[in-house]
């Protein structure tokens, strides 16, 4: 799929009227995610001895979990700086720490939408925070998603080499990615695209928006930042790794360089399994991935490994969605209870 297929994928679920934007239609698109996500803990325990789960989470030393949070929250620290970075980069300069912060940290539950769709509205809220295009906004989000997705592709490089097994879906994912970055900096090319696009009538409606869309892209995808975002992506990234593999250790995988690097691989690649699913959060595809390469690679019990995944997932997952829904409640206008200043309707 080209840069320019993702790019009308985004605009075309991206609404064109903030005003119907409401809790009741964004809490419909999560109410999928919630279902699968009881679903996915009635198959664990069936997968596994639901016994031995039990008593594997009782017996847990949970007194070590503050600090998978604390990777956690690294990971988030570092992914916000990358976040404010790519907003400098898209001409949003006057942009508060703190405010920037409020908008990062609410989109965390939008990822329970399916295919990540929900995130567009990042996009509408910075329109309504400063103005800038809907669709320019949108870039960022685009840029956030293959920064991170070269990131934890990187990460699990020597895992991959190692068990070669996982080569085709490595090499897939990371040309697909590769090719966004590539094509988007093919400005020629582009153009030609996006002209074309006028004469398509389904596509018309649309064109405005594309543009913007692609000027946003063409700066955050330039050598230099993407550079700079896949670094931080690797870095933020190797936290959520280094929280699993306390975990891992806790359940009794001996600590070691070897085990530290098993952790990241696992963690990472099924990072983009889930992606790859575009199920709501990744929900049950990275679940299953996780706990099934943990008994492949590691050699972990069932039971085991279905509680390590469960329990990363709670690190990261659901510790994101709630931080993010505490802050929804307090920022009521994004919802439209209270009209901000400035806002706009524009693509």
């Amino acid at each position: 799929m080209s840069g320019a297929t993702v790019g009308c994928c985004i605009i075309w679920s991206m609404p064109t009227d903030t005003n119907t934007i409401t809790p009741k239609s964004i809490f419909k698109r999560m109410i999928p995610a919630f279902l699968l996500a009881f679903l996915v803990l009635i198959v664990i325990g069936f997968l596994g001895d639901l016994r031995m789960i039990t008593e594997t989470i009782r017996d847990f030393k949970w007194s070590i979990f503050p600090a998978v949070i604390l990777f956690t929250l690294f990971n988030y620290g570092v992914r916000f700086v990358k976040w404010h970075y790519y907003l400098g980069q898209i001409g949003i300069s006057d942009f508060s720490i703190g405010r920037s912060l409020r908008l990062f940290i609410a989109g965390f539950p939008l990822a329970m939408t399916p295919g990540k769709a929900g995130e567009v509205l990042k996009g509408v809220w910075l329109n309504q925070q400063t103005d800038i295009p809907i669709a320019r906004g949108i870039s960022v989000v685009l840029a956030e998603r293959i920064s991170d997705g070269v990131a934890v592709l990187l990460l699990s490089t020597l895992g991959v080499i190692i068990y070669p097994q996982y080569w085709p879906v490595f090499l897939f994912v990371l040309l697909l990615l590769l090719g966004i970055i590539v094509v988007s900096q093919i400005r020629p090319l582009a153009e030609w695209l996006l002209n074309y696009s006028t004469r398509i009538p389904i596509v018309r409606r649309f064109s405005d928006g594309l543009r913007q869309f692609y000027e946003g892209s063409f700066a955050l995808f330039r050598p230099g930042v993407t550079l700079v975002a896949v670094g931080m992506g690797m870095l933020s990234w190797l936290g959520e790794g280094i929280g699993f593999y306390i975990i891992l250790i806790n359940l009794g995988i001996p600590a070691g360089r070897e085990s530290l690097a098993t952790a990241v691989f696992i963690l990472s690649f099924s990072t983009i399994v889930g992606a790859i699913s575009a199920l709501p959060g990744g929900l049950f595809a990275a679940e299953a991935s996780i706990a099934g390469m943990l008994a492949v690679v590691i050699g972990m019990s069932t039971s085991q490994a279905s509680v390590a995944a469960l329990l990363i997932r709670l690190a990261t997952l659901w510790f994101g969605v709630s931080l993010g829904l505490i802050v929804w409640l307090f920022s009521l206008e994004y919802f439209g209870f209270k009209k901000p200043k400035g806002v706009t309707n524009e693509i």
